[in-house]
């Protein structure tokens, strides 16, 4: 059976208003990653970043899917094989467009995690200092986000589904964060056709075989057309 896994980052979403570490303006220009995403910036300041992830939380959730989003979802129901969708993202936009069985491997806004027991539960909308785990009521709670330095979650079952891919494809991604950017030299190991689609050219666009240059909600929607009418 063919699959498609299909990995996608912060230029996904970026046409939905949400901004990449890259921009030039909105949350992650006001503040250094070491300070906002790092376990050591939180052991430093906890307040700084649950304020910085309190923000974040209330732009995705004003943030609507685009048709980026929802062409993957229809992709995922109409090919006749499996498609799997990985994402960086920590929004919830592939699950508002309609996708299922999302692989956040950098975690999700939605989500808190106890620093004490990993016990994870749905995050309110706000999180504070010393907000206590309902598992062992330590005052340890934080995002459970992926910060740098931290191993991204789900990579076993990433990795088998690279090793079973037919087709891999790179949305949105700036081929700079590993493991990420190593997923497309796993996939053609395991003789996976692979494409990227991306507003420009990543760091590692010379390793795919094909590249498709242009805003997502315009070139994904055509791409699933495209793979949708060949079937």
């Amino acid at each position: 059976m063919e699959k498609i896994v299909i990995l996608t980052g912060a230029g996904i979403s970026a046409e939905s208003g949400l901004g990449t570490f890259r921009d030039e303006d909105g949350l992650w220009a006001q503040h250094r990653i070491e300070d906002v995403a790092t376990p050591e910036g939180f052991a430093r300041d906890p307040a700084l970043v649950h304020a910085f992830y309190n923000a974040r939380r209330v732009q995705a959730a004003e943030a609507q899917p685009n048709a980026a989003h929802k062409a993957l979802a229809r992709l995922q129901l109409d090919f006749r094989g499996d498609v799997v969708i990985v994402t960086q993202n920590v929004d919830g936009l592939h699950e508002a467009g309609g996708a299922q069985n999302v692989i956040h491997m950098h975690g999700t806004l939605a989500g808190a995690l106890c620093a004490a027991c990993d016990h994870r539960w749905h995050s309110p909308p706000e999180m504070a200092v010393g907000e206590p785990c309902p598992a062992c009521n330590a005052p340890t709670a934080r995002p459970d986000v992926v910060w740098f330095g931290e191993m991204p979650y789900h990579m076993d079952a990433i990795y088998d589904h690279l090793a079973d891919a037919t087709l891999f494809a790179a949305i949105g991604t700036s081929g700079q964060v590993y493991p990420a950017a190593a997923f497309v030299h796993e996939a053609r190991m395991s003789g996976a056709q692979t494409v990227e689609l991306n507003l420009a050219p990543s760091n590692g666009a010379s390793s795919f075989d094909d590249v498709i240059l242009g805003p997502a909600s315009e070139t994904v929607p055509l791409w699933v057309e495209g793979i949708l009418e060949s079937i």
